[in-house]
């Protein structure tokens, strides 16, 4: 099961190892303490036959081995352990003792059955004056292991209460310290979600640690991007709101005027100035849903391979009746596919802007030359006109949304060069303005090319 919360998560990093550390230290805890009981009981088994090895001695030319209380009380713990014996001649001749008690190894202790007994066994060799071939004696002890086991079990048990009780108080620490370490998240949280936050300004939090730093930078850095956006959102709804008055008032004028013209002649003209009029809504409308269309993140992003040639020639067949009422020499050149990748619909409507507003600022009998070509990594649209121009002052100011030169006659929303603009950056483009040969205007468009 996931884990969802960053406290816990910590926490488990943290004592999740200490407690696998812990776990393989209790591992050699067992073996410390096994380690520890059985030289605990080889060296009682030591002494008790040391003890009972002094007490053989020999009395008028006879051996003889007594067993003195002290050998085998030693190993009176508590746990009823029984002790057993056996004291031999070198011959093997059994001076006292139990006469089957399994042999150990020359002062190695061993562990044998016995009786259905586990017991642990050593053996001890002394000499004794007199005694002779039978010097020298050996002494045999050994012991059940219920004293044993329970030595290995109190120690290893304390080992374990000790390791327990680390990895509960450092749980404890830890718990104490992410508390501490956290306690600026729980401020950002609380920040954020503080019924009297009503505007998206920049969030403050004292004494956050530098790794919290980057994500409230980021959080403010976020919210300034979305207050831009919002206040582009609102400008753009009251431009709008503001075009869009102006020729609807206009239509309703032009509407009522051929209700109320009762001769055949001039309601006509009213229809075609009411008709006139329509058109040039339906264009700003366009333009207004071809611009919010270009906005950063209104759409998703497209990777299109356009052919900007043929997307210019589609669009100038087009607008080719348009020049011919207006005697306009409306041309292309071209030297083949010029291929860039980005979003068709968008490029076609950036064309079909630069295009309209060459045609509506050329003089009639001028002449207008969309060209195309590739230089270098880079495609290279250019539009010429024979219009007045834009004055260098103002061409920083006429890519801004509803801006219009002061002094213009001609009609227009001045959203044409705005919405060239918002396509090429998202192209990741550049788009400039000059001056051409015949005195008009020349729009000049480098994006991206398109190699493969």
């Amino acid at each position: 099961m996931r884990i969802s919360s960053l406290r816990l998560q910590l926490l488990a990093w943290v004592v999740l190892p200490l407690a696998g550390l812990a776990t393989v230290n209790l591992w050699t805890s067992h073996g410390n303490a096994l380690a520890t009981a059985d030289l605990v009981t080889d060296r009682m088994l030591v002494g008790s036959a040391r003890a009972i090895a002094e007490q053989v001695a020999m009395d008028d030319g006879v051996l003889y081995a007594t067993i003195p209380p002290a050998a085998l009380e030693m190993f009176d713990t508590g746990d009823r352990d029984r002790v057993y014996y056996r004291v031999e001649t070198a011959g093997g001749r059994l001076l006292t003792g139990y006469p089957d008690l399994p042999k150990a190894t020359q002062r190695d202790s061993i562990e044998a059955s016995y009786r259905d007994h586990r017991l642990r066994l050593l053996t001890l060799s002394q000499a004794v004056i007199g005694a002779g071939a039978d010097s020298p004696i050996k002494v045999t002890v050994g012991v059940t292991l219920a004293g044993h086991d329970a030595m290995v079990k109190r120690l290893w048990l304390g080992a374990f209460a000790q390791q327990l009780a680390l990895v509960a108080i450092a749980g404890l620490f830890v718990l104490l310290g992410l508390r501490r370490g956290l306690a600026p998240l729980i401020r950002l949280r609380d920040a954020v979600r503080s019924p009297s936050r009503s505007e998206l300004d920049p969030v403050e939090v004292p004494g956050a640690q530098s790794e919290i730093r980057p994500l409230i930078d980021a959080l403010n850095a976020y919210m300034a991007r979305v207050r831009a956006q919002m206040a582009a959102q609102r400008r753009f709804i009251a431009n709008a709101a503001h075009q869009l008055r102006t020729p609807l008032a206009l239509l309703s004028t032009q509407a009522s005027y051929a209700l109320r013209e009762t001769a055949a002649d001039q309601r006509q003209e009213a229809l075609v100035a009411l008709q006139a009029s329509s058109g040039r809504l339906a264009r700003l409308a366009e333009q207004l849903l071809t611009l919010s269309r270009a906005e950063p993140g209104s759409r998703r992003p497209r990777a299109d391979r356009i052919d900007l040639t043929e997307a210019a020639r589609q669009v100038l067949e087009a607008h080719a009746s348009r020049a011919i009422e207006r005697d306009i020499d409306l041309g292309l050149e071209e030297t083949g596919p010029v291929p860039v990748i980005g979003d068709g619909t968008m490029l076609r409507e950036m064309i079909v802007n630069l295009v309209d507003n060459a045609l509506r600022y050329s003089k009639p009998g001028g002449s207008v030359t969309v060209k195309l070509a590739a230089v270098g990594s880079e495609a290279q649209l250019t539009v010429t006109d024979e219009g007045p121009g834009i004055p260098p002052e103002e061409r920083e100011h006429v890519f801004e949304r509803f801006y219009r030169i002061p002094g213009s006659s001609e009609e227009g929303s001045g959203l044409g060069l705005a919405i060239v603009h918002e396509v090429v950056e998202n192209a990741g483009g550049s788009v400039a303005l000059g001056d051409a040969a015949a005195g008009g205007l020349k729009v000049e468009v480098r994006l991206p090319l398109n190699g493969s």
